[in-house]
């Protein structure tokens, strides 16, 4: 009896120790996280805030495409309606930040509320297709809408006074992110979060199941419209001019990439590999071109070339070696701090 009560207490030792310390290293990864913010000036707070608007864009792009298993290559739309509905709001409207957040967010998920309509009974490649084909529309049409976007001159969007500072933005944008990264978090472990992962597994056995199929893929492309706009809006006031050329095809692959290397499904990878795409094109120029010894193939024009051919290579190495992305690197540290025992 005195054997099995130490042994009792040895574990609930072992465990609370084993919390603490997972409760002290997230605390100094936060920390560690938070310097750039505190030390680097206003220059590293726009990044950080641009940084964290990416983050949200690929969590959207992983609700739909990771939990539903649905494609997008369009998702510039919904971010460049969400950000041009914030200016317009902002600059026509004179309304108020969050008012005009709310209408970004509402703006891309009714957006994507109809092409999920349209998209309903096409999978894989004609899905694929059909998001890519309004992308491209929306840059040619909605984009260049005098009247709401401003047309070639753009829509200007700018900040309240209380966060006219990069670093109060920035605050702003790691807020917002916090927000979609548990609202997220608590989609997976429902009921809704299950019958999307059934959707996204197999269309005709969850069907069978009584998930509504339809009804599901829907909320999904709405869900994700809507935080995509809510990152539009951000990224209007962030920049503080929205143009067309600021929702190209070639950012909203970047987003997708992004997704795809960070892993999909997972959070934590999504969210840094989101920050790496994001700060990569700001920093790498400046940190080549602060190095003691040049080499002679580097010049100002190749320092914009290496950014896309970085993410090229990145890509091929993680659909070869790793099909988790940077999820499956931190699948171990990420089940320690959760807790979760490894599965023998």
């Amino acid at each position: 009896m005195a054997t099995a009560t130490m042994v009792l207490t040895r574990v609930k030792v072992q465990r609370r120790f084993g919390l603490a310390l997972r409760i002290t290293v997230v605390i100094a990864l936060l920390a560690l996280a938070s310097l750039p913010l505190l030390l680097g000036g206003d220059v590293w707070a726009q990044r950080i805030s641009r940084a964290a608007i990416y983050a949200i864009i690929g969590l959207s792009i992983n609700t739909l495409t990771g939990h539903a298993g649905q494609i997008s290559l369009g998702h510039q739309a919904f971010v460049g309606i969400g950000a041009f509905s914030a200016a317009f709001m902002a600059s026509r409207l004179g309304a108020p930040l969050g008012f005009g957040l709310a209408a970004a967010a509402v703006a891309g998920a009714l957006t994507a509320a109809v092409i999920g309509l349209v998209a309903l009974r096409v999978t894989g490649l004609y899905l694929a297709l059909v998001t890519l084909a309004f992308g491209l529309t929306a840059e040619t049409t909605i984009f260049n809408w005098r009247e709401f976007t401003g047309g070639g001159a753009g829509a200007f969007a700018p900040r309240p006074e209380v966060l006219t500072s990069d670093h109060a933005f920035a605050l702003l944008c790691l807020g917002v992110l916090g927000l979609v990264l548990y609202l997220d978090w608590r989609l997976v472990s429902t009921k809704a979060g299950r019958a999307l992962a059934a959707v996204r597994n197999n269309e005709q056995i969850a069907s069978t199941l009584g998930v509504n199929v339809t009804g599901y893929k829907l909320a999904a492309f709405s869900l994700s419209g809507l935080v995509a706009g809510l990152a539009g809006g951000l990224f209007a006031h962030w920049n503080q001019i929205v143009q067309a050329m600021d929702f190209e095809f070639q950012v909203a692959l970047v987003w997708v990439l992004m997704t795809v290397v960070g892993g999909l499904r997972s959070r934590l990878g999504v969210i840094l590999a989101s920050a790496f795409f994001a700060l990569l094109p700001l920093t790498l120029p400046n940190f080549l071109a602060g190095l003691p010894w040049q080499p002679p193939f580097l010049n100002e024009a190749v320092y914009h070339v290496l950014p896309p051919f970085i993410v090229v290579v990145m890509l091929l190495i993680v659909l070869r070696f790793f099909p988790g992305g940077f999820g499956q690197l931190l699948r171990p540290a990420t089940n320690w701090l959760s807790g979760k025992k490894r599965k023998p």
